[in-house]
């Protein structure tokens, strides 16, 4: 083969790189940051790692730098009532006393599937209030002691700081919008992060179950995240990673250029599916905040696939409950 031919094909498949490469990767990569990144921006003033454990999780061994909020991510950001944010007064509030500036980068961490979605409601949360420096750590604390890094027990607390908010509105959905939505007067795409079986109904968690009309696609967050394989058993297990491959496929057949809003049970498992969407590089993203808890209550609201709890099977399995607890008391006594 002719250099000049070699040339020509390496130029050819370089442009198909750009143009299709990046399916295999992230598009807004910098919103994760590695072990690597952490450590070594830990000590930069401009830098903030936040840790959205708990408080006694965190006081047993933390990121050294890293604050807390006093609780866990999603109670410190998204308490129940101030679901929809009407008071954005109180986080200025919050992440100024907490030392954290609207020129800092943010970056939120978690420990394992069990936290990861305090991290994506911290990064959501944030970017709605109008700031552009946040980011989660890919792995957590999973990948910071695979660095290699030590952790501390001395709790940090920063100077106080002063956040203003600029709300960014469009990283909000409202269920106004997903009515639009069920209705069929909107083009918007809806996709239900919550499990198979609650969007089929099986899975009651409100009054109702089953899933707004005209949602787009159900995609489980929990099939998004990268897996390996268990040594023991052979077989592929989830892990709290996130992989750009997985992700690209579970929303491939997507439009990522027209308005997507994603939803679960309360708008937090969503928020991890908002992040993934970012760093997709979808356009117009935004968490259903107040998701199927509040829609699958409010009797006037369209249900596809509707099913209603069943209070009647509840309640003979409380009193079979109860029956049980009177048995084993009565029992002690004797």
């Amino acid at each position: 083969m002719s250099s000049r031919k070699l040339v020509a094909i390496l130029g050819l498949a370089l442009l198909f790189w750009q143009v299709n490469g990046n399916a295999a990767g992230w598009a807004n990569p910098d919103l994760l940051v590695d072990a690597k990144t952490v450590n070594k921006n830990i000590k930069d003033k401009n830098w903030v790692v936040i840790d959205c454990r708990s408080l006694k999780d965190y006081l047993k061994g933390h990121i050294p730098g890293a604050i807390s909020l006093g609780k866990r991510c999603k109670k410190a950001l998204r308490d129940d009532t101030a679901r929809i944010f009407r008071d954005t007064g109180k986080y200025e509030a919050l992440l100024g006393k907490a030392g954290i500036s609207n020129d800092n980068h943010i970056v939120f961490y978690y420990d394992g599937l069990g936290t990861l979605t305090d991290a994506t409601v911290g990064f959501w949360v944030t970017e709605y209030l109008g700031h552009d420096k946040s980011h989660v750590l890919d792995g957590g604390l999973d990948a910071w002691r695979k660095a290699g890094y030590r952790l501390d027990n001395k709790p940090v607390v920063r100077e106080k700081a002063s956040f203003k908010v600029k709300a960014n509105h469009q990283a909000y959905g409202s269920t106004d919008e997903v009515l639009k939505i069920a209705n069929a007067k909107s083009d918007a795409q809806l996709v239900d992060s919550r499990t198979a079986k609650e969007n089929k109904g099986k899975d009651i968690r409100a009054i109702r179950g089953g899933a707004v009309p005209n949602t787009t696609v159900n995609i489980s967050h929990i099939d998004t995240l990268a897996k390996k394989k268990n040594p023991k058993t052979g077989k592929p297990e989830t892990i709290a990673y996130f992989d750009a491959d997985v992700a690209a496929k579970a929303f491939g057949g997507l439009d990522k250029s027209k308005r997507t809003l994603a939803y679960c049970q309360t708008g937090t498992r969503s928020t991890m599916t908002y992040l993934q969407m970012r760093l997709l590089g979808f356009k117009d993203v935004a968490n259903w905040d107040e998701s199927w808890r509040v829609y699958g209550s409010q009797l006037s609201y369209p249900v596809a696939g509707e099913q209603w709890f069943n209070f009647a099977s509840l309640n003979k399995k409380i009193k079979k409950l109860e029956k049980k607890v009177a048995t084993l008391e009565s029992t002690k006594k004797k």
